[in-house]
């Protein structure tokens, strides 16, 4: 795949574009805090402060200017937001390292050579924060159409191979999808690497990284350089610590203690344990951050939106619901929020859990809720079924056919610094992530219940 994308940047390359680097401050201080859409959000490393000088998570290390830091910035949770995407093309008329033609465009192909037609090739990176992403399909995989907008999966040079024995496409060649980056903070508590758990490390990901989005040459970052990338990367924890309508969430009398919520994520990596929601012992109540504030005994603005915060993780923690068509997981399991956001206090899977909960589907199945406009849409036929998706997901890494639309679920914390949501950014706003679930599930929150569950994810 890297030899791919490096093929496309030496055929496609623009040299009109601005190859600067991303400019980083000159350190990230031991405590950091950002204002973002809901307030503010901190990220702290208990090791100190970190010199961007000197950390190659911050160095140019590719041929077109990107760094780390391009794509992982803390005031959007150590990813990328869609309004920052859009901030960033206005301010630089689509020139900053963040737009490169290999996968910030539609298609390698695009035209960019002026602001309508850069504006054009970058709409689904400043609309929805989404990248291009390019992988082979597996042999037992059959395209049988595409509806593809963009061309990309469909022209012979950066998609599919032209047509032969009389088939529309053949088993072989690349397909285009498009994915939300994911936050690299927070990382010592993932159980798997990328949406579709392709990477085996974080240092192997760090070459793919450098090798594909900065188009380095090979080969890559030195051992060295991958060991300083994945220390920072693991060596920072990312929390919501204002709310604009709860205020301080680091309250003593919120969370137990003096400490903020970056500096407790920290105490939580050392000392790990599992929460399998598929063996004896499992607890579905992953959050204990404000059950103070349930009872507050003042009737202002602050203790009325604190409460509500409250509700909100007793119906992450409590509402219960019936799952179905989400193979592994049984039919007819009873299941909470937690069933797959297990991960105490911190929201993610503690064991490996790529699921297919729909949000991929398209044509008669397309997810109830979620704009998937403007993503391509895939008829595939696998094992004597067909499926119609915008992303294949998983299966295009294991080529099991049963992985079609199994991806990882992010985690939580930063939500509110980060939209859109999903994988493919088909959420604008966590009310849309939390109807989609409401309508999926069958769950049947109130009005007053989806309030409070959203108000409560914006505090993580």
């Amino acid at each position: 795949m890297i030899e791919h994308v490096q093929k496309m940047h030496n055929l496609f390359t623009h040299h009109d574009v601005d190859r600067s680097s991303q400019p980083a401050p000159p350190d990230i201080p031991k405590i950091e805090i950002d204002p973002d859409p809901s307030g503010r959000i901190e990220t702290f490393q208990p090791g100190g402060a970190t010199g961007t000088a000197e950390n190659p998570f911050f160095q140019n290390l590719g041929t077109n200017g990107r760094t780390c830091f391009t794509c992982h910035q803390p005031q959007t949770g150590w990813t990328i937001s869609a309004a920052s995407a859009r901030a960033r093309f206005d301010a630089s008329d689509g020139t900053d390292p963040l737009f490169r033609l290999v996968d910030g465009a539609t298609c390698p192909t695009d035209n960019v050579s002026t602001l309508g037609a850069r504006r054009q090739a970058y709409k689904l990176l400043i609309e929805k924060g989404l990248i291009r992403i390019a992988i082979p399909l597996p042999g037992n995989i059959e395209v049988i159409h595409v509806d593809d907008p963009y061309g990309c999966t469909t022209n012979p040079v950066t998609g599919l191979q032209p047509p032969t024995m009389g088939m529309q496409f053949p088993t072989m060649g690349m397909l285009s999808m498009y994915r939300r980056p994911l936050p690299s903070t927070n990382l010592g508590f993932d159980t798997a690497i990328m949406w579709d758990g392709r990477e085996p490390s974080f240092e192997h990901q760090a070459v793919d990284a450098t090798l594909g989005h900065a188009e380095g040459n090979r080969p890559g970052p030195s051992d060295e350089q991958q060991k300083e990338i994945v220390a920072f990367e693991k060596g920072i924890f990312t929390a919501q610590i204002f709310d604009n309508k709860a205020h301080e969430l680091n309250a003593a009398h919120a969370t137990g203690g003096p400490m903020g919520l970056p500096q407790q994520l920290s105490k939580f990596l050392a000392t790990p344990g599992l929460n399998d929601p598929f063996m004896p012992g499992f607890n579905s109540n992953i959050f204990d951050l404000y059950k103070p504030w349930l009872d507050l005994p003042d009737a202002n603005n602050e203790a009325r939106d604190r409460e509500s915060v409250a509700r909100g993780e007793e119906v992450f923690n409590t509402k219960s619901f019936k799952i179905n068509g989400v193979p592994p997981i049984p039919d007819n399991t009873v299941g909470f929020c937690g069933t797959c956001h297990d991960s105490p206090n911190v929201g993610n899977h503690t064991v490996k859990l790529p699921i297919n909960i729909g949000i991929a589907n398209a044509g008669a199945d397309s997810p109830p809720g979620l704009d998937i406009s403007g993503l391509p849409v895939f008829t595939l036929q696998c094992g004597g079924n067909t499926y119609t998706v915008t992303d294949p997901g998983r299966a295009l890494i294991s080529g099991h056919c049963d992985d079609i639309g199994k991806f990882k679920g992010p985690i939580l914390r930063g939500l509110a610094a980060r939209a859109p949501y999903f994988h493919n950014g088909s959420a604008a706003t966590l009310m849309d992530v939390v109807n989609f679930y409401n309508q999926r599930f069958s769950i049947k929150f109130t009005e007053q219940e989806k309030k409070d569950l959203v108000n409560f994810l914006k505090t993580l």
